[in-house]
């Protein structure tokens, strides 16, 4: 375990916690985007994490069985995937340029499945754990100026 250990770990939180940020803002973005290339209203997306696992190149006989098995190493995106569960809302307004022209929903436009307010909570979380991982990165650079101070 270096030295750099808990630094590494807590970058790979601000990466992954600043990429969800950018998709909530690219979901509060188009809370009333009716049509997109793909076709159709816009898709809600949400970013998918995994644990941050490497095989270590060495083990150490002082650490835990389960330290070495690269749990703690940090988090990486697994992927950003568009939310095809939830249901677009219907409003109807036959005089909007993308409302459905034939059928039983004749009039009805189709609006993206996003809910502002839990993205909002949402953002909340990710700027809170944004934060956290810079107090982690403040205070192990705090800590290595205090080691130097001891050698002096």
């Amino acid at each position: 375990m270096g030295i750099f250990t808990s630094i590494n770990t807590a970058s790979s939180g601000l990466t992954a916690q600043r990429t969800r940020l950018d998709v909530i803002a690219d979901n509060i973005a188009n809370v009333n985007s009716t049509r997109t290339a793909e076709g159709g209203p816009f898709r809600r997306s949400r970013v998918v994490f995994r644990p941050r696992v490497s095989q270590p190149y060495w083990r150490s006989p002082f650490l835990p069985e389960y330290m070495d098995n690269g749990v703690g190493k940090g988090v990486r995106i697994k992927k950003i995937e568009k939310d095809y569960d939830a249901e677009t809302k219907l409003v109807y307004d036959p005089t909007h340029p993308d409302a459905i022209k034939t059928g039983e929903r004749k009039g009805y436009v189709e609006f993206p499945n996003i809910n502002i307010v839990s993205e909002m909570v949402d953002m909340i979380s990710a700027s809170r754990s944004y934060e956290a991982n810079v107090a982690v990165i403040n205070g192990s650079k705090s800590m290595f100026l205090k080691a130097l101070d001891i050698g002096r």
